[in-house]
């Protein structure tokens, strides 16, 4: 008798009032909402069994509602994402969270089958992130990764790593913000004091390493493009529209009501 798979959940943190693009989460791409794509798409991962939109904006609530999803509403103390599906995945049965992040406009199911696969295999692992290959130089809003041979993470920068410094455009890789973790250690995590280098870095997942615990890169091909930016922004506009996964659900968009104008960020 096989022992049932652990059940994974996909929680999506979104605010609305995001330092660099203000309103973001409602910014406008192809006719839906950035963040009701993000939705969709982790719908359609296999190992999901069920997606949240966690938020403390009753006008991200509304939207997303208003396009089929499910809501719960968080705390708007929290100082990361990390902090916001910590609230949710308290009350949820289920045994591993996947963490998507809300500009995530472009991510796609089968990766987040990977991040969840890695933790089924392994029973020793805590935490996934999917990485992909990364040539863009002097970008401090990605952030770069440097792994060991068994694929787990030893540091997180927003500087160039491993460094050119003597060797000319060393390949590089780029955390892809789609984060697993088992259930009972992201609620330890998320009580954990920052730690000094996420502190230098602003990057959560470095509170990990510095407590001495892993986190398993999971290599994956992916164009995605993490929203940060206008041009970023105009960057997924152009790639969603030939999209093979927007095609998918973009007919059942066409049946959804409309929404009013101001729920939209146009570049």
């Amino acid at each position: 008798m096989h022992d049932a798979p652990l059940r994974a959940v996909a929680i999506i943190p979104a605010r609305l009032q995001s330092s660099r693009l203000p309103r973001k989460a409602l910014a406008d791409i192809c006719g839906l909402p950035m963040v009701v794509h993000v939705e969709r798409r982790c719908r359609l991962a296999a190992s999901l069994s069920a997606v949240y939109v966690a938020t403390d904006s009753p006008e991200i609530r509304d939207v997303v509602v208003a396009h089929g999803g499910e809501v719960i509403m968080t705390s708007p103390a929290h100082p990361t994402g990390t902090d916001r599906i910590a609230e949710v995945a308290a009350n949820l049965a289920c045994d591993i969270v996947v963490n998507v992040q809300g500009d995530e406009a472009l991510v796609r199911p089968e990766h987040i089958d990977a991040g969840v696969q890695a933790l089924r295999e392994d029973p020793r692992l805590h935490v996934s992130i999917l990485v992909n290959p990364f040539r863009t130089s002097h970008s401090p809003s990605d952030i770069k990764t440097v792994v060991d041979e068994r694929m787990n993470v030893l540091y997180f920068s927003r500087s160039d790593i491993p460094s050119s410094a003597r060797t000319a455009d060393p390949e590089m890789l780029k955390a892809y913000h789609v984060v697993a973790f088992r259930k009972p250690f992201l609620l330890e995590y998320a009580r954990w004091p920052q730690g000094r280098l996420e502190r230098i870095e602003y990057n959560e997942y470095l509170r990990i390493l510095e407590k001495g615990h892993q986190i398993r890169a999971v290599l994956v091909e992916s164009t995605a493009v993490s929203v940060d930016t206008e041009e970023d922004l105009r960057i997924v506009r152009e790639r969603m529209a030939t999209d093979s996964l927007w095609l998918q659900y973009r007919a059942r968009s066409s049946r959804d009501p409309g929404l009013p104008s101001h729920t939209e960020v146009r570049a």
